[in-house]
């Protein structure tokens, strides 16, 4: 985990399922995010996605690519351009720096009307970074060491 280190794009399609499951499950109750005459008649196209839907998924983006034992320290996010339903969020992150077992990740979320979310997550992984699903190598066992015979 260094500076300057690309996470790998994650593209999320953006149903109307995940907007209006996500603002239930976060208690968001506002019409514009599950009634679609409503959020029309408001003046948007169609319902669209939640602050706090759109946090959790920057959170799993980082937590998927920093494996089970990442914990975020802090989340700052900021909205620009609606998720709606049919479009596709693409999350791209960049290593921005790293203290000790704390990285700052710096986070864009692009859709096809622009950037979606930007912002900054700072996540902490003990021990020795691992990529989830990284080829580890193989150490040999005392029997199989060089040198040793039976």
């Amino acid at each position: 985990m260094r500076a300057g280190d690309e996470l790998a794009p994650l593209e999320i399609p953006i149903t109307r399922t995940l907007i209006v499951a996500g603002a239930v499950a976060s208690r968001d109750y506002q019409d514009v995010h599950h009634d679609a005459v409503l959020a029309r008649e408001k003046g948007s196209p169609d319902v669209f996605m939640n602050i706090l839907t759109t946090n959790g998924l920057v959170g799993r983006y980082i937590t998927d690519h920093f494996g089970p034992s990442a914990r975020l320290r802090s989340v700052r996010i900021r909205l620009g351009a609606p998720n709606y339903p049919g479009d596709t969020m693409t999350l791209t992150g960049t290593v921005a720096a790293v203290e000790g077992e704390v990285a700052e990740v710096r986070v864009t979320g692009t859709n096809g009307l622009g950037n979606h979310v930007t912002g900054t997550v700072k996540v902490a992984v003990p021990g020795p970074f691992e990529r989830p699903g990284a080829a580890r190598a193989e150490v040999p066992g005392p029997s199989e060491a060089a040198g040793s015979e039976s």
